[in-house]
């Protein structure tokens, strides 16, 4: 199992559908993962800092999770089936058991960014789907970090439509 990070957040231009950039923090492969545009907005939201004056369904999850006491110990995305990805949360207890909830790996993304929780991935599901990262310099990477601080959030509501 690898610890992954959050590496992007880009549109597919051939699809028209949002993707994470997984990075493995022990390489330079990283794993496309392509979420729906609601899931995209709320990992969007969380890695600029900014709220709704509602929370959305994730903020929600995490008060709930934090007021009865659990912690999200991590995330694991650990396999693909037909294509699809799919993911485990390992929620600890207020006892400290820890309980294993399926759910999609976009949702555990934005859960985890919420909650502090370090995303995994198993060693099958990186060696299926990993590829190796384009060398970036450093003025590109800035400018996509200023491009991520600056994007406008109603982009994928308009995709979408």
């Amino acid at each position: 199992m690898r610890e992954v990070e959050i590496k992007a957040l880009l549109v597919d231009p051939v699809h028209n559908s949002p993707v994470i950039l997984l990075k493995d923090r022990q390489s330079d492969m990283v794993v496309p993962v392509w979420i729906g545009h609601p899931e995209a907005t709320a990992i969007a939201m969380e890695l600029q800092n900014k709220t709704f004056p509602r929370p959305l369904t994730h903020d929600l999850l995490k008060e709930a999770i934090i007021a009865l006491g659990g912690e999200v110990e991590k995330v694991v995305i650990d396999h693909i089936q037909d294509g699809t990805y799919y993911a485990t949360i390992f929620l600890q207890d207020s006892e400290g058991n820890i309980q294993e909830l399926d759910a999609r790996p976009s949702d555990t993304m934005a859960l985890a960014l919420r909650m502090n929780s370090p995303i995994y991935i198993s060693d099958e599901v990186f060696e299926q789907s990993a590829i190796e990262l384009p060398l970036v310099e450093d003025e590109e990477l800035e400018q996509f970090k200023e491009f991520v601080e600056k994007m406008d959030l109603a982009q994928f509501k308009k995709l979408s439509q």
